[in-house]
């Protein structure tokens, strides 16, 4: 049997730089948007390699990835995508090798607080990557919200969490993959930073698209390793 890769691409811009890159590839449609298949040429052989648009925000990521792993059951899932930063914590084009979610815009008036922000943070097993990875990357914790940043929570989501960058759906799509037994890594690029003076993506949505455009065509360029490294990893044990 055929090796089974899945690649969810959240955001509508990130899955239409996706498209640009794959140029009269025929897509099928989901519940969710479109996906299909790309031969990816690993190591001597080209294994098939399913890009799938899961839509934005926390509902539409934690159902197209239950989706995913209903349908395909991949053994390896990938999400690729962007992620903003934190002004003076981390640089533009910094590649995240996430390695824990933290979904913190829920808000608890009646329980414990905590608890409940608790039951949604993912530790991700990336043990079987090793320590040499195919493109610089910095492994961190990201935050997760249905919401971009908001200047005035940074000091807080700094000292409670050490958080340095955040996004939308890594949350949802590594709780559901864990939930799932299902493996899973998950790589974001920062796109633009927010400080106490605001985003400057906010308001300039051609920053973000353009910035957008180069963080995925880096992670689609480095795929075929990363795959590679998963694989062999694998396999060796």
């Amino acid at each position: 049997m055929a090796t089974k890769i899945v690649v969810i691409i959240s955001a509508d811009t990130e899955w239409r730089a996706i498209r640009g890159f794959f140029p009269g590839t025929e897509a099928d449609a989901s519940p969710f948007g479109e996906w299909f298949v790309h031969d990816v040429r690993i190591g001597k052989k080209a294994e098939g390699v399913i890009f799938f648009h899961g839509g934005w925000g926390k509902i539409a990521a934690a159902a197209s990835t239950q989706y995913v792993i209903d349908r395909w059951a991949p053994d390896l899932l990938m999400n690729l995508g962007t992620c903003g930063g934190f002004e003076g914590e981390i640089e533009r084009g910094t590649i995240i090798l996430v390695e824990k979610t933290v979904v913190y815009d829920m808000v608890d008036l009646m329980g414990d607080h905590a608890e409940h922000i608790a039951h949604y943070v993912t530790d991700l097993d990336l043990s079987w990557l090793g320590e040499r990875y195919p493109q610089g990357v910095q492994r961190d914790l990201l935050v997760s919200a249905d919401r971009d940043i908001a200047a005035r929570e940074i000091p807080e989501l700094k000292r409670r969490y050490g958080a340095r960058a955040a996004d939308w759906e890594s949350g949802a799509i590594a709780w559901t993959a864990k939930k799932n037994n299902t493996r899973c890594l998950i790589l974001r690029g920062v796109t633009d930073l927010v400080g106490p003076g605001g985003g400057e993506a906010y308001g300039n949505f051609r920053l973000y698209a353009e910035a957008a455009e180069g963080i995925m065509k880096r992670l689609v360029q480095s795929l075929p390793a990363w795959i590679e490294l998963a694989f062999l990893k694998r396999d060796k044990k």
